[in-house]
């Protein structure tokens, strides 16, 4: 068992940058695909990056490219998600995912260990 733990969230103009943190507890991260998920305020759960096991590629939708980028340290058993030239409508939960699958897809059912989420605002 994984338990994951999102920290970074909060409020900032648009244009600005944060960076979120998943912190895993329980079992070795190395195992695990990682992921990124948001919802924004009325929709559904959307898939934002996933990053392979260690050293491996990285995916992203498409409307973030060039602008999140995603990493893992698995010594510290954290994966990050760092966001930079913030728009409105990135405003959302996000929650951080693992998948013990190889190949995971980007549906959140392929991802069995979710944490609790972190608000993201930001503001126009």
């Amino acid at each position: 068992q994984v338990q994951l733990v999102e920290s970074g969230g909060g409020t900032v103009q648009a244009g600005g940058s944060l960076r979120l943190s998943c912190a895993a507890s329980g079992r070795t991260l190395r195992r695990y695909v990682m992921a990124w998920f948001r919802q924004g305020p009325g929709k559904e759960r959307e898939f934002v990056a996933t990053i392979k096991l260690s050293g491996g590629s990285t995916y992203y939708t498409d409307s973030v490219k060039g602008r999140f980028t995603v990493s893992r340290d698995d010594a510290k058993k954290t994966v990050y998600l760092q966001m930079n030239s913030l728009k409105p409508e990135d405003t959302a939960v996000y929650y951080c995912a693992g998948s013990s699958s190889l190949v995971p897809g980007t549906g959140e059912y392929d991802y069995e260990y979710w944490g609790q989420g972190t608000q993201v605002n930001v503001s126009s």
